[in-house]
């Protein structure tokens, strides 16, 4: 669990002020942590946001001196974070100043993990959500205390995921763009395009029959009318053995989309196609019983047995 505050908004170019970093246990609980205000050698920034001065910072370390710890702490583990882009961009451009390299394989964004759980809140933000679960913070915009409050939200967070068979978005850290609470489907457009181009190894069997289960191959396309992420749909579609198509065409099997009478996109499309269309939720309750395709003959698949499927 990591949060750091900042003198700016570029990795790189601004510094790392102060950094928190909590190593959990497996029942949540805090078994270790590395914070500390830190000496940048540059200005401070926006003070009015994190209330850290250069008089507050002068006699403090600089990260080269608590990279080591840090590093320590950080090896092995999947990096948490809201909005973990940020974070881990600075740590990275701080270790690589220090002359370290970041210890870091996985990473997951809780702001990403708070849309796909359906709270209904107005926004994703640290404090909405602990106000959400009842998780008191004291100082927002403190790296320790932001830390802390995470830490404390992860748990309810996970029991909802598990309750709602809602996958975590725990990625590669060498990734480079983030949903961020505000991802809009044109942001998200190239990362589909490149789940459209993805081998499917089972040959297409057709249309969904409802009633019926899914079957390996079926081509499978989202409209914008979801609830659930588009990203992970497109995890679930591909992890099954289905094939996601960015377009609506008679060889398309199924659509998903929450829009009874659609009046437009993909829904609109199916129905002038006659396929067959179905909610999100009605998906997600028959993705984990689909039953075995047809092979192409040949087809070799690069991904690893079982788990979560990380396309992005």
């Amino acid at each position: 669990m990591v949060d750091v505050e900042t003198s700016g908004f570029r990795p790189g170019q601004a510094r790392v002020i102060s950094v928190a970093a909590l190593a959990l246990d497996a029942d949540g609980q805090v078994e270790q942590s590395v914070a500390s205000l830190l000496n940048p050698g540059v200005d401070p920034g926006p003070t009015h946001v994190h209330g850290l001065t250069a008089e507050m910072l002068e006699d403090q370390p600089t990260f080269d001196e608590i990279a080591s710890d840090l590093m320590s702490l950080l090896q092995g583990r999947t990096l948490v974070a809201h909005n973990v882009a940020f974070d881990h961009g600075f740590l990275a451009a701080e270790a690589e100043l220090a002359g370290a390299v970041l210890p870091v394989d996985t990473v997951m964004c809780t702001v990403e993990l708070a849309r796909r759980l359906e709270l209904g809140l107005d926004n994703l933000r640290l404090e909405t959500l602990a106000r959400h679960w009842g998780v008191p913070q004291t100082r927002a915009h403190d790296a320790f205390d932001d830390a802390l409050v995470l830490s404390r939200l992860l748990t309810p967070a996970l029991e909802r995921a598990r309750e709602r068979d809602v996958w975590l978005p725990v990625r590669p850290a060498m990734r480079r763009r983030w949903p961020n609470g505000r991802v809009t489907h044109e942001e998200i457009r190239p990362l589909k395009a490149l789940a459209s181009r993805m081998p499917c190894p089972y040959q297409n069997p057709g249309r969904y029959v409802r009633g019926r289960p899914l079957v390996q191959g079926m081509r499978v396309a989202l409209s914008a009318e979801c609830t659930r992420t588009h990203e992970e749909l497109v995890e679930r579609i591909l992890h099954a053995g289905l094939a996601y198509c960015d377009n609506v065409d008679p060889e398309t099997s199924l659509v998903i989309c929450n829009e009874v009478r659609p009046e437009q996109g993909k829904g609109f499309l199916a129905k002038e196609f006659g396929v067959p269309v179905v909610s999100d939720g009605e998906f997600m309750a028959h993705v984990g019983d689909v039953v075995c395709g047809t092979g192409i003959e040949e087809f070799v698949d690069a991904t690893a047995d079982g788990g979560q499927f990380a396309l992005f």
